[in-house]
């Protein structure tokens, strides 16, 4: 198996951007991480000469291509921006990796547009509305993708009943399932239901990397991305690392979930991806059989706080049986009840969040341009 010291020997033959340092030694080697035969590399670069930079960053790849026991390399240019240059909340600094170091975001071919869907704490619903908002995507006639982000925690097979293990293709890249007319990748189809990942943050990113970038998405509209729930490693590299056109944030109306939700929306802010909007879940409750109602959570928090905040709300789901035995049976509510309330829920939130996609939030703060092969 390639180790570290043997990229950075081959890299040390490699000149960094003044062509005579060798490029272990000129700064430019930003990030460096391995997961089996595949190498992940990262080098900063002035903004205004990534094309210049493009050689180096090929001769990068070519060098440790050439490691015995090396599958695959990714080197992607980096974008230096001085503090503050690109907005986000001001305040101070949150502790690990910040938007205004050197980040590198990039796409995935033939995917337009990808989309987080996150949340500040886990219990909220944020995978239920994931999945749901895809749906409501593709009901649009867009071409829909969905990957499960959360290592520790999948939903996705269980949200839409599939249990098949994904093709492989040629080169090692791996073919989603589909349902509904969805393409979805997640690490649940690569594991059994009840095998713990007992992983790393490192071997998490990387595992994350490979399900983005390894798989053959074909061409989509939108990739919606279902976050791990909270603000850490993973939810940091997704935030810096990939080309989001935009964040949903999903919470509960009491307050206690919106004081964690406010976390990942500062956590976006400070990355510089756009927040389209928040969806309040759970947001009430009908009682079946006398059709009373209960704010079992309390009601309108999320509301409020995203006019506080000066972002869109998106919309209320309600806290319903129905909901939850279609998820629990893999029948999401906007494939299989799409004239139901709940589904018209969902689709009424998704049409608002392609609405800010195409003109709205979205678009006025793009990602930054990287170049990458």
């Amino acid at each position: 198996m390639v180790t570290e010291k043997d990229v950075l020997a081959a890299l040390a033959r490699v000149p960094g951007p003044d062509g005579r340092t060798p490029i272990t030694q000129s700064g430019a080697l930003s990030g460096l991480s391995i997961q089996g035969a595949k190498v992940y590399l990262s080098l900063a670069a002035d903004p205004s000469r990534a094309a210049a930079a493009e050689p180096m960053r090929k001769a990068v790849e070519a060098a440790v291509k050439a490691l015995p026991g090396v599958e695959a390399v990714l080197a992607t240019l980096t974008a230096e921006r001085a503090p503050g240059a690109a907005g986000g909340s001001p305040g101070p600094a949150a502790p690990g990796p910040r938007a205004t170091a050197a980040t590198a975001r990039a796409g995935v071919p033939g995917v337009k547009r990808i989309i987080a869907v996150a949340s500040g704490k886990g219990g909220v619903g944020k995978s239920t509305t994931a999945a749901n908002l895809a749906l409501g995507l593709a009901a649009r006639g867009l071409k829909v993708g969905v990957l499960d982000a959360d290592i520790y925690g999948p939903s996705m097979p269980k949200l839409f009943g599939l249990r098949e293990k994904p093709e492989i293709l040629e080169g090692k890249i791996m073919k989603p399932l589909e349902r509904y007319g969805l393409k979805i990748m997640s690490i649940g189809f690569l594991i059994e239901d009840e095998t713990p990942v007992i992983w790393r943050g490192p071997m998490v990113m990387s595992a994350l990397q490979q399900m983005l970038r390894e798989v053959a998405w074909g061409d989509l509209d939108v990739l919606v991305v279902d976050m791990p729930p909270g603000t850490g490693d993973a939810q940091l590299t997704m935030a810096q690392a990939v080309a989001l056109a935009g964040a949903v944030i999903v919470s509960t109306p009491q307050d206690l979930a919106l004081i964690d939700a406010r976390r990942g929306i500062a956590m976006f802010n400070r990355t510089d991806v756009p927040v389209l909007g928040i969806v309040e879940n759970m947001s009430t409750f009908i009682c079946p059989h006398c059709g009373g109602r209960s704010d079992i959570f309390g009601h309108g928090g999320a509301r409020d706080e995203a006019a506080r905040l000066g972002v869109p709300f998106l919309g209320e789901v309600p806290l319903d049986m129905e909901i939850r035995e279609k998820s629990d049976a893999g029948l999401p509510v906007v494939a299989t009840a799409p004239d139901g309330p709940h589904a018209q829920a969902y689709k009424a939130i998704a049409d608002q969040v392609w609405a800010g996609l195409e003109g709205g939030a979205a678009s006025a703060r793009p990602a930054p341009k990287i170049v990458i092969e």
